[in-house]
């Protein structure tokens, strides 16, 4: 049973697994359909029915192939090609969430296929989770009901093609709730405090912080070189060095104020922290606090900075894998964004991120995915179960 990745990836754009609210149950029964078919058994699991996540269980299995199959909200407006209709125009699969990753999902599935249709018997579990867009509840589920056992891992978020991942930086989401006290505008700053001021002067601290670059260690400072010449030449930016070396911070929403002529009395801030590798995120959360004493903190979620060595197994099998098909070395990179990864190896797993994708158009409007990519990582994916498959 042969399946194409381009068509399973538009199959798979055209239902609608929007986080919020991140309902995956059609998305999940449609893999467990073309699984069964294949003679893979899943099972479907979730905090609840809607949260839903499948997984296999393969005895022996040496190798997870891993997937989010939720997308971020889209809305209609400035797209060429709507966003949940899966057209296929110009070699490209267009639509929200096919480079985010239901590519990725396809072309695993789609190598799969090929390889048992090979004859092999693949000593390979698959998990594809609800939940990653808005912090990895998906994958935290699976790992604590024991559904997946440590092992080596794929994870098929968009890379660039040549440019396996096996390290992301850190990532902290908070919210704060500040209270001031409130007073009559005339008297501003004389009398009363300002919650939305309060606010404001923790971004200045931040940006303070964000100036601070710190050192990784001999063992990245190389890769971490690498991975901003590919930065660079994925977003045609120049002198993007500091990413991968500071914090980077984005005050993502911010409420507060009651009316004009009000001191504000209370203020929201909700934030996300991107943590460079050298950076303690114990310390940074301490100084965040320090400097927020009029707010309560409430953190969604963090992980500490994570990579899996350059000479791991999974790195070596991958970048074969990609050098056979592009005819050229592989380059491992660190990523400056963040994935399930976080989830999985603080748990024994050595995880390596390689996918498809047009990685400038994730969550942005006419996202799309190169046909001629998606059939490039399915060989990719297949040459690394190959491999496993001894």
């Amino acid at each position: 049973m042969q399946i194409d990745p381009a068509d399973l990836c538009a199959s798979l754009v055209q239902i609608r697994t929007d986080n919020p609210p991140g309902d995956t149950q059609d998305a999940v029964e449609y893999i467990k359909n073309l699984l069964d078919g294949l003679g893979v058994r899943s099972i479907i699991a979730g905090e609840e029915p809607e949260k839903a996540n499948l997984v296999t269980s393969q005895k022996d299995a040496t190798l997870l192939l891993c997937g989010h199959l939720d997308v971020v909200p889209a809305i209609d407006q400035g797209w060429t090609y709507p966003p949940f209709e899966g057209d296929s125009v110009g070699g490209f699969i267009w639509g929200r969430g096919s480079t985010d990753m239901k590519g990725g999902c396809a072309a695993v599935i789609s190598a799969l296929a090929t390889v048992i249709e090979e004859g092999l018997e693949p000593p390979v579990d698959l998990a594809f989770v609800c939940d990653e867009e808005i912090g990895g509840g998906g994958v935290r589920h699976l790992l604590k009901a024991g559904l997946l056992s440590p092992m080596d891992c794929v994870i098929a978020e968009p890379t660039p093609a040549r440019n396996p991942c096996i390290g992301q930086k850190g990532l902290c989401r908070m919210t704060l709730n500040f209270s001031g006290n409130p007073g009559h505008s005339s008297l501003y700053p004389d009398r009363g405090v300002s919650a939305i001021m309060e606010a404001m002067n923790l971004l200045k601290y931040l940006d303070r912080v964000h100036e601070q670059e710190f050192e990784a260690g001999d063992l990245l400072d190389e890769i971490l070189d690498q991975s901003t010449a590919v930065l660079e030449e994925t977003f045609s930016i120049q002198g993007l060095s500091h990413v991968l070396r500071r914090v980077m911070f984005n005050p993502g929403r911010i409420e507060g104020g009651e009316k004009a002529n009000i001191v504000a009395q209370q203020c929201m801030l909700e934030l996300d922290l991107r943590i460079p590798w050298g950076c303690g995120l114990d310390q940074l959360v301490t100084g965040i606090q320090e400097h927020a004493q009029n707010a309560t903190m409430t953190i969604q979620s963090s992980a500490e900075p994570s990579f899996t060595p350059a000479d791991a197994r999974i790195t070596a099998a991958v970048c074969r894998a990609v050098s056979c098909e592009y005819r050229t070395p592989a380059v491992p990179i660190v990523q400056w964004a963040a994935s399930d990864a976080r989830a999985l190896r603080p748990e024994g797993f050595n995880v390596v991120e390689y996918g498809p994708g047009e990685i400038t158009t994730m969550h942005a409007v006419d996202e799309r995915v190169s046909i001629d990519q998606l059939h490039a990582a399915s060989r990719v994916y297949a040459g690394i179960i190959r491999e496993y498959s001894g």
